[in-house]
């Protein structure tokens, strides 16, 4: 394995944006470098971590405040974090900021119509219909961030591109070695 100085890359953006599926790239690009990384996404964490809570605003900044502290736990002993939550509201996500090391903001920024379209479980469609309350975009608000340190355009890039950007970023700013070229 690679030591590296811990950071905590946290991907917020709307439910669809491209979160999970940015932060599993990422992830295994980062495990095949060797470097110590571990992945913490919404769904999963709701089904271990925070099962007892649900979608309130009190309940989603409970979530996020359990998740820091596990993000801080790991960046703090030199582990990658890379922590894919919707995270809706500015001043959490400014807790995780100063609570976590080498904190690094990733907007997923995908149209919410985007967003709609590829949502394959219809929770979008539940949400308008009244059938989900609380559903950030719909019925719940979503604040983008002020100063992320990097944006990623999901509706105008691949998964891949994405990743390769977050990559560049890390390794420019040398939290992770910068990959040795293939001489041919």
């Amino acid at each position: 394995m690679t030591q590296c100085e811990g950071f905590t890359l946290w991907m917020t953006g709307l439910s669809g944006a491209g979160k999970t599926t940015i932060a599993k790239i990422v992830e295994a690009r980062l495990k095949e470098r060797g470097i110590k990384v571990e992945r913490l996404d919404g769904d999963v964490v709701r089904q271990s971590l925070t099962r007892d809570l649900g979608f309130s605003k009190e309940d989603r900044d409970k979530n996020i405040e359990r998740v820091a502290f596990v993000a801080k736990l790991l960046s703090r002993n030199g582990i990658g974090v890379i922590a894919a939550f919707i995270s809706p509201y500015r001043a959490v996500r400014a807790m995780v900021r100063r609570e976590t090391t080498n904190f690094i903001e990733v907007f997923v920024d995908a149209p919410l119509e985007v967003c709609m379209e590829r949502d394959v479980k219809g929770m979008y469609a539940k949400a308008k219909a009244g059938e989900i309350p609380n559903f950030t975009g719909i019925s719940d608000p979503y604040e983008p961030p002020d100063r992320p340190e990097i944006v990623i355009p999901t509706a105008h890039e691949t998964p891949e591109q994405s990743a390769n950007r977050i990559i560049a970023y890390l390794e420019e700013r040398g939290f992770i070695p910068v990959a040795e070229q293939v001489s041919t």
